[in-house]
């Protein structure tokens, strides 16, 4: 089976700009991504915060005519902060506007100030995360639904819209590169996305530890195994680099003001442009085309059959992340088809 990729966008902005001017800019990507043969498109959640953000329900369903066949997903959509009736209304929604093109890609979320807005304690988190995600499951079943939990109560009710796909949308789960994360994503969806930060190395290990928890649990492989990576393409390997961690760097100092889990372990790559820099050089692909197909044959090697591409964080322009699309089409899928 050939190696499949996913394109994410970006759809978190600098303060000043208006994303009502990069909508075009955005189904010129979803476009070109579509042309060059790239399986699907992911979009972030983020709420509040100093980044203007379209958020990503409503933008995938205003892309869903320019992406034709790609799969369009959410990376990921913050699940304890809503109610999972709305959410599976929601998603079913989505899944109809795409004739069943929809991966619902939930995680919990870290940022404080956003569980304080909406009245959701940070501790309640992993079993809001855990009930939603039951409950959301049944519901899409189209059957009458009663549901029972700490969080959540349903008595004998049915969605108003099953669907287009069998029992819904792939769940594909959102957790941090460490053994828990792996576990708890092997226990709840049909895949896990690793995030882009971790190393070949780390992710060599957490991989095992799901693949055991699969296995554990007698649920037999994933749907996919899936990792994000950053990318920048240009012929001269250093200018890429040097591209790619001015924009991705002036991001993480952004997402740095707002806590993350642990800056000194899987997010150490928010605790400074030395850490961010780090990552980068170990884990992102800013570098020539031959340079990044090794790269990527060796993710394959490891079992990975999905990669999820960022090809743009804030101040990048578009004629970059159009270069890069090219260079991707041109010099880099083919060795993969």
């Amino acid at each position: 089976m050939a190696l499949k990729f996913g394109l994410a966008l970006m759809n978190d902005f600098p303060a000043h700009v208006v994303p009502a001017s990069r909508v075009s800019m955005l189904r010129e990507q979803v476009r070109a991504a579509r042309d060059a043969g790239i399986d699907s498109l992911w979009v972030l959640q983020h709420y509040l915060g100093a980044m203007p953000t379209l958020q990503p329900v409503h933008l995938l369903s205003a892309l869903a005519q320019d992406a034709g066949d790609m799969k369009l997903g959410t990376n990921m959509y913050i699940l304890p902060l809503r109610h999972p009736v709305g959410v599976a209304e929601e998603f079913s929604t989505l899944d109809h506007l795409t004739n069943g093109n929809v991966i619902a890609g939930f995680g919990m979320g870290y940022r404080e100030n956003e569980f304080k807005a909406f009245g959701v304690p940070m501790e309640e988190r992993i079993g809001r995360f855990e009930e939603s995600i039951q409950l959301v499951r049944q519901l899409w079943r189209g059957e009458p639904t009663s549901f029972a939990g700490h969080h959540f109560q349903v008595e004998d009710e049915r969605i108003s819209l099953v669907p287009v796909q069998p029992g819904g949308p792939q769940i594909w789960i959102g957790a941090g590169a460490h053994r828990k994360g792996a576990e708890r994503a092997a226990r709840l969806g049909d895949a896990w996305i690793v995030p882009p930060h971790a190393s070949p190395e780390k992710l060599e290990t957490v991989l095992g530890h799901y693949r055991a928890e699969r296995d554990r649990l007698g649920l037999g492989p994933a749907a996919e195994f899936v990792v994000r990576r950053e990318l920048v393409l240009d012929p001269d390997a250093d200018r890429a680099r040097e591209i790619g961690l001015g924009a991705r760097n002036a991001l993480s100092r952004k997402y740095a003001r707002y806590n993350a889990p642990d800056q000194t372990g899987n997010y150490a790559h928010l605790a400074s442009d030395q850490a961010a820099t780090q990552t980068a050089d170990a884990s992102y692909l800013f570098a020539d085309p031959a340079s990044v197909i090794a790269s990527l044959k060796e993710l394959e090697a490891q079992g990975l059959t999905y990669i999820v591409l960022r090809m743009q964080w804030y101040e990048l322009g578009q004629e970059q992340v159009l270069r890069t699309l090219e260079l991707f089409k041109d010099q880099v899928l083919p060795a993969f088809r």
